[in-house]
């Protein structure tokens, strides 16, 4: 990640890299919810993939993902089973690709159609073959609305590349050992990709808000951070659902990441757009 760059909360020209297959340096692809393409170095890591048009009965606003985006992946992780974050038709696009996830959740996936699942430990560190890129889980508190069909372990993970530590918080409301995500990592965390909504206006418990996930960023120290898991899924029409509710998550986190944790820099993008750092 290159040190001392003005990264403002915007989405200018300067901040996103035109297409191309090259990936050299640190960058993030946004491809709505907690659909991330991570580019370490040449290793590209996908999390939570939603590369489909719905998750379940939840409705995509906005185009599906497209290919050129994600393609190419060198792995995935999956934080936890809820559809919105463990869409199986989704997996099921990137044969051959190593789809990490909590060691209890590797059973579930293995005999729902993905056969590359790799189970990690809590405190199991994982290389992305052939590469030097390496991945371990970090705590989630996400167990408010357990299901009876698939298994309900939930985690977030570190991602350490030789210049860059980035964590992927998955879904999770804050705990107090946030503030030892550093010596998890091993390394200060410089990027954290962090959710600040959900699917609807109001937040079911082991969620962040745009005010709970700054006072993560305050937490763990991270130097930049992108708000995800906000503006891209919604339950079908309501009228009871206030207007405008899908666009306030992100630039609320901004703001609140300038009151609450000052030495984080937010970079907001919107899905499918892409920042080079």
């Amino acid at each position: 990640m290159t040190k001392g760059r003005d990264m403002r909360p915007n989405t200018t020209t300067e901040h996103l890299l035109a297409a191309t297959d090259q990936r050299v340096g640190t960058s993030v692809t946004w491809l709505g919810h907690a659909s991330v393409v991570l580019d370490l170095d040449g290793v590209r890591v996908l999390t939570d993939p939603l590369l489909r048009r719905h998750a379940g009965l939840l409705r995509r606003r906005g185009q599906v993902p497209a290919p050129g985006q994600w393609a190419g992946a060198d792995a995935v992780l999956v934080s936890h089973l809820h559809h919105d974050h463990a869409e199986v038709g989704s997996l099921r696009l990137l044969p051959g690709v190593p789809v990490v996830a909590p060691e209890a959740n590797t059973r579930w996936l293995l005999r729902h159609g993905v056969p590359t699942a790799v189970g990690l430990g809590d405190d199991q560190w994982w290389t992305v073959p052939g590469t030097s890129v390496q991945v371990r889980p970090v705590p989630a508190v996400h167990c408010h609305r357990p299901m009876p069909h698939r298994p309900n372990a939930a985690t977030g993970f570190i991602v350490r590349s030789a210049e860059t530590t980035v964590w992927f918080a998955g879904d999770t409301s804050w705990y107090p050992q946030m503030a030892q995500l550093d010596e998890m990592a091993g390394a200060p965390v410089d990027l954290a990709l962090v959710p600040v909504g959900g699917w609807g206006p109001r937040l079911s418990g082991g969620h962040m808000g745009p005010v709970q996930a700054a006072q993560a960023m305050a937490s763990c120290g991270a130097r930049q951070a992108i708000p995800v898991h906000w503006g891209t899924l919604h339950a079908p029409a309501s009228r009871s659902v206030p207007r405008g509710w899908m666009d306030r998550a992100g630039p609320a986190f901004v703001a609140a990441c300038a009151q609450i944790a000052p030495q984080c820099q937010p970079v907001l993008l919107a899905p499918g757009e892409r920042v080079n750092f």
